[in-house]
């Protein structure tokens, strides 16, 4: 837990010292001006893909949860492509990504709250969405059971 902690702590540090906490930074990368963000997420990307290798070769389980460490495929539905599209749409609107959005509260910038505020309410809502959707299925769903 210290060192899950302890990169927590250096994670937010290293994206306030990038200025990756700043929507405007983000901005800038997103109109193709600046594209640091695009080093920082490289190396980002590079570090933990070794540290991903280094862990299932030497861990049989995850150190926060205990489960074993498994391949997980995710296949491209209309689901995962409609949820980047509004991911993106909403990142591209706000100006910051879900974990930028946490350390930038570090740095003072308090109105993105509300952003966070949002994106709570987004995930919140779209599961009650699909319960109801999914309440409504079985509702109107004929029973499967033969008729005497």
């Amino acid at each position: 837990m210290p060192l899950i902690f302890s990169g927590g702590i250096l994670f937010g540090f290293g994206l306030g010292l990038s200025r990756m906490a700043q929507p405007e930074v983000v901005l800038n990368f997103l109109q193709f001006d600046d594209l640091g963000l695009l080093f920082v997420m490289g190396v980002a990307s590079l570090v933990a893909g070794l540290a991903f290798q280094v862990a299932v070769r030497t861990r049989r389980r995850a150190p926060l949860t205990g489960k074993p460490y498994g391949l997980r495929e995710k296949t491209l539905d209309r689901n995962v492509i409609t949820g980047g599209i509004l991911f993106g749409v909403g990142w591209g609107l706000s100006g910051i990504c879900p974990g930028a959005a946490y350390a930038s509260i570090g740095i003072g910038n308090y109105p993105i709250l509300i952003g966070i505020a949002g994106m709570f309410a987004g995930v919140y809502g779209l599961r009650a969405w699909q319960e109801r959707a999914l309440q409504t299925q079985r509702t109107t769903t004929p029973s499967q059971e033969p008729i005497p």
